[in-house]
């Protein structure tokens, strides 16, 4: 395994909180109903515009992210459900995370993601397509909960460049699936560190659903400030199906989607699933996959402010395990970009 990768996911490991370790530190506290009714979870995603069925190999191409949900805790710097490392990080990041809440959690996630023009044969820069880069990130994340509203800040920090292993995965993926590569991989984007700090605030319509079947919706607005991305966006997500989750969205793009949210409500019995569509305008400032690199010349397209997302699909649950399919469509990124791109995200998701 590379060695950027090792201390990430050890960290990870232990930000989880699985039983084991935390009811060994602290077997007085962390124990019963903490762990049993909201139990930490493991998800894994993958995106790829080969999930999108339009034959695109262009713009976001190929994206992982692998994120560990702490259980419902009392308090980010001082609850024995997360072990001694969690919370001494915790207690260094303390302005980021919200308090007076009803229910909090955290994440805690590792993702790579990958950027490329549409003509894969080109060795040299095509000034008039995006630029080839690769993202490596680590994200913690605090979500607060008060009733039918959530509070979700998070914090990434990572590199851009060819540190990113952009090129290594792609070629690996593609020689897995006996597809051609992409030949213009030395000029992506230069090696730079980058940050972006992330708020949103949510609202779920209606608060509560009986059991059976209805439906629900959650409106969102935020921002993200940072070198990585910097950008205001609002938008929402309509869900209907059977035993909805007592979440905040499916859609696994969001930064509270998916399985993270804290719930109030243990565990559903049986299965549940349902489908959900969602919509995403951004305002956008800066996008270095894009806007190319920050302290340096590098490859740049002429960005454009606006951005849209649209996405559908459908989720299912079954005891510990939680499936879900969705596809997007995004609306043009700079000028010149000759296709809308569209892709899929897969995420498979297991509570601990």
């Amino acid at each position: 395994m590379d060695t950027r990768l090792r201390l990430p996911l050890a960290l990870a490991l232990a930000l989880a909180g699985s039983p084991a370790c935390a009811t060994a530190a602290q077997p007085d506290t962390c124990s019963g109903s903490a762990l049993r009714d909201h139990p930490p979870a493991v998800n894994f995603r993958v995106d790829n515009d080969l999930f999108g069925g339009a034959h695109q190999d262009q713009g976001y191409t190929n994206g992982a992210m692998l994120t560990l949900v702490s259980p419902n805790l009392a308090d980010y710097t001082d609850d024995p459900c997360l072990p001694a490392p969690a919370r001494w990080i915790n207690r260094h990041l303390e302005r980021l995370q919200p308090g007076g809440f009803e229910q909090q959690n955290m994440i805690f996630s590792v993702g790579q993601g990958l950027f490329t023009p549409t003509d894969s044969t080109r060795t040299d820069l095509i000034a008039d397509d995006r630029p080839y880069a690769g993202v490596l990130l680590v994200n913690f994340g605090y979500n607060a909960r008060t009733g039918d509203r959530l509070r979700t800040t998070q914090l990434a920090v990572g590199m851009v460049g060819p540190s990113a292993q952009g090129k290594q995965v792609q070629h690996a993926v593609h020689g897995v699936l006996d597809d051609e590569k992409f030949m213009g991989w030395k000029n992506q984007l230069h090696d730079e560190p980058v940050l972006r700090l992330l708020h949103e605030r949510m609202r779920r319509w209606p608060a509560n659903n009986p059991a059976g079947w209805g439906w629900d919706a959650i409106s969102h607005w935020g921002g993200a400030l940072g070198n990585l991305a910097t950008y205001g966006n609002a938008g929402g997500e309509v869900r209907f199906g059977w035993q909805l989750p007592d979440d905040f969205g499916s859609s696994p793009l969001r930064p509270a989607g998916e399985n993270t949210a804290p719930t109030r409500g243990g565990r559903l019995s049986g299965w549940s699933g349902h489908l959900f569509a969602t919509a995403d305008a951004r305002w956008v400032l800066r996008d270095i996959t894009l806007d190319g690199n920050t302290f340096r010349g590098s490859h740049r397209v002429d960005r454009r402010a606006l951005v849209g997302d649209i996405g559908y699909g459908v989720a299912l649950t079954r005891g510990k395990w939680k499936f879900a399919l969705a596809r997007y469509h995004r609306s043009r990124e700079f000028e010149g970009q000759k296709q809308r791109p569209v892709f899929g995200s897969f995420t498979i998701s297991r509570t601990l």
